[in-house]
């Protein structure tokens, strides 16, 4: 019994302890999809994840109806409504005869959904409803890759209407394709001969798997405000979708099996039956999500979660990589970075970033732009700001009131030797400017116009 504890401190143990670029391909994808693991179940156990599905589907319950009104109403113009409703009422066949009813009810109500009916306010509610819940799954997605800043509003606009309306007509027409190839009179006799009906059957299978992979990617890529790499939406796609398929059978088996509280809750259990299935699709969504990140990021799989806290030298190191790419682009006239252009080319968090640029704008050094998103640019020529200057601002951060090297009661040799590491660190640097840390000083002159 006692072994049987230790088990997972040894499987940590193992998981942890080796450096992974010495190992041999297939050894080092092994254990980094085993550090991948852990470090998921990890941020589920925190609760972050749990919390936001459990957001996510609240919102879902109150913007369900104004989706699928928009939904099917583009849908219908391209003749692949009726798909939607057969796609929406098998989802419900997990929650049995109930389902069934509420999935009726549901295509009931979105039907009585007219525009002309609703009237200019009506319909501005039922966007502004649908809108709130890209938004919300936008911020889901934008805290799982660490991504401080929302999109503009016309970003904003442009991307939920591509997922809302390119989104379904994608995936249905897909559906109606692949179906119309799987009934055709050729695939239909070559089906009776072997191997090959095997192989279409096969095929058939994986259909439905590889377009919800294609869906997830689709999502994966387009919702975080973030530029996400295709191969790693395609792995996170791919887990979410295994997960997405285990799920409904568990859960179906789960339902079929809990007549007792069908017995219970009456005519609530299929609506009880529902939210839970809701939060175990917007968990598996954002499961994979994380799957993504990681793969993208894999040098943030270390055994300590937790936001990454910054030491002094990290702190000066890293602000001045900032400031030095800002006024960089500036001198060469090369545009101005945003916040996420900082954040890619530092490879930073980006909260941290974010951080960094919000102290050296508050100190003056670098100024925002009207433009959406923001960029950034300097408050004063390349020659006129030195790099003591800005060394001296980042080691200061935070000394304010009572939390200044004043207030301590440091012995005169230690205030002396604090004092004579300052001096040489001025002297180290001296009259430089950020000038002397720019690519190419030719164009220098054209900061100061």
């Amino acid at each position: 019994m006692k072994d049987f504890w230790l088990l997972p401190q040894l499987i940590q143990s193992w998981i942890w302890k080796s450096e992974i670029s010495t190992l041999p391909y297939w050894s080092r994808f092994g254990l980094r999809s085993a550090r991948t693991v852990w470090v998921v179940i990890s941020d589920i156990s925190r609760g972050d994840l749990n919390l936001r599905a459990m957001s996510l589907v609240y919102t879902t319950i109150l913007s369900i109806v104004p989706l699928l009104a928009v939904s099917f109403s583009v849908l219908k113009g391209f003749g692949v409504h009726e798909q939607l409703e057969t796609a929406m009422m098998s989802s419900l066949l997990n929650f049995g005869s109930e389902g069934m009813a509420v999935g009726e009810k549901i295509i009931e109500i979105v039907g009585n959904v007219k525009a002309g009916v609703l009237g200019s306010l009506g319909l501005a509610l039922l966007l502004y409803t649908v809108v709130s819940l890209m938004q919300k799954i936008e911020d889901a997605f934008n805290y799982i890759w660490h991504v401080p800043q929302i999109r503009p509003l016309a970003q904003r606009f442009s991307g939920y209407l591509t997922v809302i309306i390119v989104g379904p007509v994608l995936v249905f027409t897909s559906l109606g394709i692949s179906a119309s190839l799987m009934n055709h009179r050729i695939v239909t006799s070559l089906s009776s001969v072997e191997p090959i009906g095997a192989v279409i059957n096969i095929v058939g299978s994986l259909v439905p798997v590889l377009l919800v992979i294609a869906a997830f990617t689709f999502i994966y890529v387009l919702m975080p405000n973030t530029r996400v790499r295709l191969l790693s939406a395609i792995t996170g796609a791919a887990i979410a979708s295994l997960l997405w398929h285990f799920a409904g059978w568990a859960f179906t088996a789960f339902v079929v099996s809990s007549a007792q509280y069908t017995a219970i809750y009456s005519a609530f259990a299929a609506l009880i039956f529902f939210m839970l299935w809701l939060y175990i699709a917007w968990l598996v969504l954002l499961v994979g999500a994380s799957v993504a990140y990681y793969h993208q990021h894999p040098d943030l799989l270390t055994l300590h979660r937790g936001e990454p806290v910054m030491s002094p030298r990290m702190m000066e190191r890293a602000g001045m990589a900032i400031m030095t790419e800002v006024t960089n682009d500036f001198v060469l006239q090369q545009g101005q970075p945003t916040t996420n252009d900082l954040s890619n080319r530092t490879g930073l968090r980006g909260e941290t970033t974010n951080m960094l640029i919000n102290l050296l704008a508050q100190e003056k050094l670098i100024v925002a732009t009207d433009e959406t998103p923001e960029r950034w640019l300097p408050t004063r020529p390349a020659d006129a700001i030195k790099i003591t200057d800005v060394l001296h601002i980042l080691r200061t951060n935070g000394e304010q009131g009572s939390m200044t090297p004043a207030s301590l009661g440091m012995s005169p040799r230690l205030d002396a030797l604090f004092s004579t590491l300052e001096t040489a660190q001025a002297d180290a640097t001296g009259h430089q400017t950020l000038a002397d840390l720019i690519v190419s000083a030719a164009p220098e002159s054209q900061a100061s116009e």
